[in-house]
């Protein structure tokens, strides 16, 4: 049985309204969202979107300014210490110790949750191994390459044993095989029934490994599902696209009342059943200016959130 599909089962995560300002400034504006056992749920959004606003709240970095949160039944204002001691949290930032060595890093920091030396030790090699470091356990953490920090920092987050491990960009900087290492360890943990909450800005990344995700921008939630239900409800199976396309091709497409965008030098048409569109459209503007591909959660990524720049 899939644990979040049983309404049954108390929510590990219920927030209501959540609300911060940062004086006249409003970083996440009355959100609401909950996670189930066991699913890893993802937070999309362009940069300045809220997201790392709204879990820095989850685990009390961040007071709320207004709303409720919950995190295991519990109120976060008046159980925070309890909450804390169930949950793993691997922040943006890479704040691992550069004077100690990688195993000494995973040591002190299980002194945070008061766990024994012989525990911490052997919950040390066990994550080492699982991140696939222990051969690293001696070095110091700033002869480490940035892929090997970013697998330490995951390492560290699973020293207690949680029972919510929270990610924040796990894997921004990262080269491609760097990624993947970590996406194979995340979906090891999912797997184990390890509850995940994730940000992200790569939509692979969250095609990949969320159950459900939300979509902010300006602090609000545009949407929320699945990855493939956020793709046909919203684009359909299929995307044409069309490089510098001719005009008689938008006046069609106008004609035939055809949800696109219009880029100036490239169109985005949405759709299913789009193979008789295709070829229409490359017969009128020649083959090697026209691609039909499926939809993915980048194309609803930009076409809600928009194509500009964001700082």
């Amino acid at each position: 049985m899939n644990p979040h599909n049983d309404k049954s089962i108390q929510q590990i995560i219920a927030a209501n309204r959540l609300r911060k300002t940062f004086g006249s400034f409003t970083a996440v504006d009355d959100i609401s969202f909950s996670v189930m056992p066991g699913e890893c749920f993802g937070i999309l959004g362009p940069n300045g979107a809220g997201k790392t606003t709204a879990i820095r709240m989850l685990y009390g970095f961040s007071p709320m300014t207004d709303g409720t949160l919950q995190i295991f039944g519990l109120d976060v204002k008046s159980n925070l210490r309890s909450i804390k001691a169930r949950i793993g949290v691997c922040q943006q930032e890479n704040n691992l110790d550069p004077d100690l060595t990688v195993f000494q890093n995973m040591e002190i920091f299980a002194g945070y949750f008061n766990l024994s030396r012989t525990i911490a030790r052997k919950r040390a090699e066990t994550l080492l191994s699982f991140i696939a470091l222990n051969h690293r356990r001696n070095d110091k953490v700033i002869d480490l390459s940035g892929g090997m920090m970013r697998r330490l920092v995951l390492a560290r987050a699973l020293i207690n044993n949680p029972d919510l491990l929270i990610l924040d960009e796990p894997t921004t900087g990262l080269d491609p095989q760097s990624r993947h290492q970590v996406w194979q360890r995340l979906e090891e943990l999912k797997k184990n029934g390890l509850t995940i909450l994730i940000t992200t800005h790569y939509m692979d990344e969250a095609s990949r490994l969320c159950d459900r995700l939300i979509i902010m921008d300006k602090g609000r939630i545009l949407v929320e599902g699945s990855p493939l239900q956020l793709v046909k409800k919203h684009l359909g199976r299929d995307v044409i696209e069309v490089t510098e396309p001719a005009p008689e091709v938008i006046k069609f497409l106008d004609r035939m009342d055809l949800e696109y965008e219009n880029l100036g030098h490239r169109l985005i048409i949405y759709g299913d059943n789009c193979d008789k569109l295709y070829h229409t459209i490359s017969d009128k503007c020649g083959h090697d200016g026209c691609i039909l591909r499926m939809a993915t959660l980048e194309d609803v990524f930009l076409k809600l959130t928009g194509r500009d720049l964001r700082e």
